[in-house]
């Protein structure tokens, strides 16, 4: 796990160059504390470099940037390729035995693009990964993205020149570095809590997709993007050639596919464990490593003094069964709010999925006894595990039954009067009322429900219950640029609406959330993140699977369940499934309150100049009184002013 930069193109890659992406770098010296390296050609007008955390191959034959063995193509890498062996050994029989320097899968990658050319080298690999390489011949730049997007990658053109990194905050040092947020990527924040690919913050710069190529040949041109793997492609081919087998056979091929992906995740030249929450994900994952392991394999969970959001009790139990080496630390109030103020650093993008602040809290205890980490992320995507999805299939299949015209017409009614008029009336009704019945901003309710029953489509509804803000509550001027929920691509044919919402969750809320989530967390402290649930054939595999196995009996993930049952006792299993979350609402009305009101200052909001104060108010008002939980909204809000006031004193700093 690395972090990695690079400039084509412009001032400051002909005249000091290496000087330049050195700094970029060190910008993100977290993500690799391990050493650096620097390569650059003044005449060509390109430098790379590189912040290594040495995972595979300690010695510097694992040292990037690397050259191939011709001399033709130049690497920075980020990630592991966890078949390099077989790769290795493919190679080897297929062109010859080649003269190795060191066992790394970098070198492995850098050969197979050599041989093979970039998409064949990547078809065979299995791996989580974000590259750049030069080809000096053509005079060609490939930046790539493994399949799921686990590790990142930003891109963009800096005044004359094209710029990567792995992070937002590496492109501070450019010389012409003049980033303008963008209002529309803003908008998109504030709906999903996260910036979805390919948009980032700022406009100049974009995210690659997962599974995509960019391929760069004149820096003054725009970069062409391709894909070189599409879900799309192996949902259909999943739908073409199910898997017919019995319903064991299907657990025996999930926990072979699994155990398959673990042995290759569990190759390390350093210290590994994994994250145990004792839910059923990391559970599955930690019971199939144990079976592998030889000795008992580290395990961390941290817990909470507040029961509804304490989860390690139920670890501790799924580890003692399993006979892991068991780390557990309860936390404190204080201890989780003193991460707050770093959360601008630790996620140089705005994003607001709140569990960041427990997973970066067990990323740090982990990070004092190994350097690499499972988890068990990606389970509840692929198997089903979200009740949402039932939620919004069933909110869907009672309101598709009524006529679209009459749906309109009662929506077209309920608007009549004003939000405000039916808020005044009900102020002299609900006084009459028991106390249990009394509602506040009863318009805004009513309009709220009226919109909802304008819903034409079942993704108009699944976009509704992911969404936080209407951004036009509170943004002015701002156009929400398309998503998988919008139309960014045309969704494969699926059998139903469940599938439908499973596809674009793997496609948008998994990279974008889930595993920007833990890959800034844990990269903050300098640890490597390992997910077995995205292993490219295990997601193949499962995407072949009807629903009526994935939730049979109407349990979710249950193909999970029965593998579980193999290693655990069925009580160790079925419990409620909780979220890895920390009580926000609380906090605001009380040790975090002075915070988030000097950021939600009226004036302040109005003086940045990118919210409409009135609703953010509002919202804030009512979050105290009791009478609603705006956790969400506010925090999304807060997020984005904490980041925002951080970028505004480094940019201060500079001017300074």
């Amino acid at each position: 796990m690395c972090g990695i930069v690079g400039i084509v193109g412009g001032a400051a890659a002909t005249s000091g160059g290496g000087h330049t992406v050195r700094r970029m770098a060190d910008h993100i010296r977290h993500r690799g504390p391990d050493g650096d390296g620097v390569w650059s050609d003044a005449e060509a007008g390109v430098a790379l470099s590189q912040r290594r955390l040495a995972i595979i191959d300690l010695s510097s034959a694992g040292a990037q940037p690397m050259i191939s063995h011709t001399g033709r193509y130049v690497i920075v890498f980020n990630g592991e390729i966890y078949n390099h062996g077989e790769m290795r050994a493919h190679l080897d029989q297929q062109f010859g035995v080649h003269a190795w320097r060191g066992h790394s899968d970098t070198e492995v990658l850098l050969v197979a693009i050599e041989e093979l050319g970039t998409k064949k080298a990547l078809e065979l690999a299995a791996g989580m990964f974000a590259f750049g390489v030069w080809d000096r011949r053509e005079r060609t730049l490939v930046l790539g993205r493994d399949r799921v997007g686990e590790k990142p990658l930003y891109y963009g053109r800096v005044g004359k020149a094209f710029a990567f990194a792995s992070e937002l905050s590496a492109f501070q040092p450019l010389p012409d570095w003049r980033p303008e947020i963008d209002r529309n990527a803003l908008a998109l924040m504030m709906r999903h809590n996260y910036i979805p690919a390919p948009y980032s913050i700022y406009q100049s710069i974009r995210k690659l997709r997962p599974g995509h190529l960019l391929v760069l040949s004149d820096p003054m041109n725009e970069p062409r993007v391709e894909n070189y793997w599409r879900a799309s492609d192996v949902a259909a081919q999943g739908r073409r050639e199910p898997f017919l087998g019995s319903s064991e056979e299907v657990v025996d091929e999930v926990e072979r596919h699994l155990r398959r992906s673990l042995e290759g995740q569990m190759i390390a030249d350093v210290p590994l464990g994994a994250f145990l929450s004792g839910g059923i994900d990391s559970s599955a994952v930690v019971a199939v490593m144990q079976s592998i392991s030889a000795r008992p394999v580290r395990t961390f969970t941290i817990g909470f003094e507040d029961v509804g959001y304490n989860e390690a009790h139920h670890a501790k139990q799924v580890a003692r069964h399993l006979g892991t080496d068991h780390t557990e630390l309860y936390l404190n109030q204080r201890d989780a709010l003193d991460v707050v103020p770093q959360l601008s650093g630790i996620y140089s993008e705005p994003f607001s999925d709140s569990s960041q602040i427990p997973t970066f809290l067990v990323s740090k205890l982990a990070r004092g006894s190994v350097a690499v980490a499972l988890s068990g992320d990606g389970g509840d995507e692929l198997f089903s595990g979200y009740n949402r999805y039932a939620l919004a299939d069933a909110f869907w299949n009672k309101l598709s039954r009524i006529p679209v015209g009459l749906r309109r017409a009662s929506a077209s009614l309920a608007t009549l009067p004003s939000a405000g008029l039916y808020n005044n009336l009900a102020g002299g009704i609900m006084p009459l009322l028991p106390q249990r019945l009394r509602r506040e901003r009863v318009g805004d309710m009513i309009h709220k429900a009226a919109s909802v029953l304008s819903l034409r489509t079942m993704d108009e509804v699944y976009r509704r219950l992911c969404s936080h803000w209407d951004p036009t509550e509170i943004i002015s001027d701002a156009v929400e640029p398309p998503t998988m929920l919008t139309g960014l691509e045309p969704l494969p044919d699926l059998p139903g609406s469940v599938e439908r919402m499973m596809y674009i969750d793997l496609m948008s809320y998994l990279p974008d959330d889930i595993l920007v989530k833990v890959d800034r967390a844990a990269m903050a402290v300098s640890l490597e993140t390992r997910v077995p649930f995205l292993d490219h054939r295990l997601i193949s595999f499962v995407l072949s699977l009807p629903l009526s196995i994935l939730r049979a009996g109407g349990q979710t993930k249950w193909p999970l369940r029965q593998l579980l049952y193999r290693h655990l006792p069925k009580e160790l299993v079925e419990r409620p499934k909780m979220g890895f979350g920390v009580p926000i609402d609380s906090w605001l009305r009380g040790a975090l309150r002075e915070w988030a009101e000097e950021l939600l200052d009226e004036r302040r909001l109005r003086e940045d100049g990118f919210f409409r104060p009135e609703a953010i108010r509002r919202a804030w008002f009512e979050h105290l009184s009791g009478h609603q939980n705006n956790q969400y909204l506010l925090w999304d809000v807060l997020m984005f002013q904490s980041w925002r006031g951080a970028t505004k004193g480094f940019s201060n700093a500079i001017a300074a």
